[in-house]
């Protein structure tokens, strides 16, 4: 991965990270993914991490001159769903 990408570059479409977001939680001592995600957001959305935890692991290893399997990745979420009123009206409550 380039040392230039620009810091205001969209990595989590979801939430609107940018690479800048990413690099900042890491000099604030983010140190894995799951710190990052903490501080920013990113891989929260919809695709919960689907579409950017590559690219997110790509910059903290960057940021901490390490590999990206050193940098680990999120726990895994079940796929999100929209649901609508009728489906909550009728969920029973645990």
């Amino acid at each position: 991965m380039s040392n230039y990408l620009d810091d205001d570059m969209i990595v989590c479409r979801c939430e609107e990270v940018t690479v800048g977001e990413i690099r900042e939680a890491v000099r604030d001592g983010a140190k894995d993914v799951v710190g990052v995600k903490r501080r920013t957001r990113a891989g929260m959305g919809l695709c919960q991490g689907r579409t950017c935890e590559k690219m997110v692991m790509a910059i903290i290893a960057q940021e901490l001159d390490k590999r990206t399997d050193q940098v680990g990745t999120s726990s895994a979420r079940p796929p999100v769903r929209p649901l609508t009123f009728g489906e909550l009206a009728d969920a029973e409550v645990i």
